[in-house]
C-alpha cells in the first residue's frame, strides 16, 4: 500500500520563495506590453522615486513608534535633511536632522526586551503587508504605473531591508535563543555585540573590534555561526512577511474586484 505523506511542504516551501518574484515580474510585464511602455515606465520611475523619498522618513517615525507603543521609549531618531528631517523636528521632538544614515533610531530604550526590539524593528513593515503587497497584486491586473512604483517601494521592503532590520530581528532571536541555550545566568544577552542594524558596518567592525571586545578563537567561531543564522533567519522573515502581506493583499484584491463588478453592473 502507498502512504502518501500527510503534509507535503515542498509546494509551500516553493510558493513561499517564488511568489514576489513571480508578482514582480508579471507586474512589470503589463507595462511593457501596453500601447505606450516608455511612458508607462516613466510614470513608473518617477512614482517610485517620490514613494521613497515620502517612505524613508515614515519608515523611520513607525520605527519609533513600534517602540513606543509597544512600552519602550525614544529619544533621539536621525533623519537627514533632504528627507525632511528639518521638517519634521518641530512636530516630533525626538527627530534631529543629519546622521551618516538617510534615517537612524540612534536613541531608544526597549527596557531590556527582546518583544519591543523585535517591535521596533517590525514598525514599518507593517505598511509591506497593507498596503504595500495589495498594490503589487493590483498591478499584476492590468497597466497601473504609479501605483507599480509605490509598490515596489512598499511591498519590497522586506527584502532590501534584509542587511539592516531584518538582519537585526534575525540576530535578537539567535542571540537570544544562544543565551537561552548557553545558561550565562547574568541575565546578560550572550553574544550581544552580534547584534546590528547595518550588516556591512558590523562586519568591518568585528575585524578591526574583537580584541577589544575579548573574543576569542572560539568565540570568532561562534560568533560567525550566529551571524550567518542571523543573516538566513533574516531572509526567511523577509520571504514570511511577503507571504502574510500576499494573504492580505489577495482578500484586498478580491475585494476590489467584486466591488467594481458591483459597480459596471448596478
Amino acid at each position: 500500500m502507498d502512504h502518501k505523506p500527510v503534509l507535503n511542504l515542498k509546494p509551500a516551501l516553493k510558493r513561499l520563495l517564488l511568489d514576489p518574484f513571480h508578482d514582480c515580474l508579471a507586474a512589470l510585464e503589463k507595462p511593457m506590453l501596453s500601447p505606450r511602455p516608455g511612458r508607462a515606465m516613466i510614470l513608473m520611475i518617477v512614482a517610485l522615486v517620490v514613494t521613497w523619498f515620502v517612505y524613508v522618513p515614515i519608515h523611520e517615525l513607525l520605527h519609533a513608534y513600534g517602540c513606543m507603543v509597544t512600552g519602550g521609549t525614544v529619544t533621539e531618531l536621525q533623519i537627514d535633511p533632504k528627507y525632511g528631517g528639518k521638517l519634521l523636528q518641530p512636530y516630533f521632538p525626538f527627530v534631529k536632522p543629519g546622521g551618516a544614515y538617510a534615517g537612524r533610531l540612534t536613541g531608544f530604550d526597549t527596557r531590556g526586551s527582546d518583544w519591543i526590539y523585535l517591535a521596533t524593528d517590525f514598525g514599518p513593515f507593517v505598511l509591506s503587508v497593507f498596503p504595500g503587497v495589495a498594490l503589487l497584486l493590483l498591478c499584476r491586473r492590468r497597466s497601473r504605473p504609479l501605483l507599480l512604483g509605490a509598490a515596489v517601494v512598499l511591498g519590497l521592503a522586506p527584502f532590501y531591508n534584509i542587511t539592516g532590520d531584518y538582519y537585526e530581528m534575525g540576530s535578537t532571536i539567535t542571540t537570544r535563543l544562544w543565551t537561552l541555550i548557553a545558561g550565562t545566568g547574568d541575565g546578560k544577552i550572550a553574544y550581544e555585540f552580534v547584534r546590528s542594524d547595518d550588516i556591512f558596518r558590523w562586519f568591518g567592525e568585528f575585524f578591526s573590534k574583537r580584541k577589544e571586545w575579548g573574543v576569542t578563537r572560539l568565540g570568532t567561531v561562534t560568533t560567525m555561526f550566529l551571524f550567518l543564522a542571523s543573516l538566513a533567519l533574516s531572509v526567511i522573515l523577509a520571504f514570511v512577511t511577503y507571504a502574510v502581506g500576499r494573504v492580505v493583499g489577495r482578500l484586498v484584491v478580491r475585494n476590489v474586484g467584486r466591488g467594481y463588478v458591483v459597480s459596471q453592473t448596478a
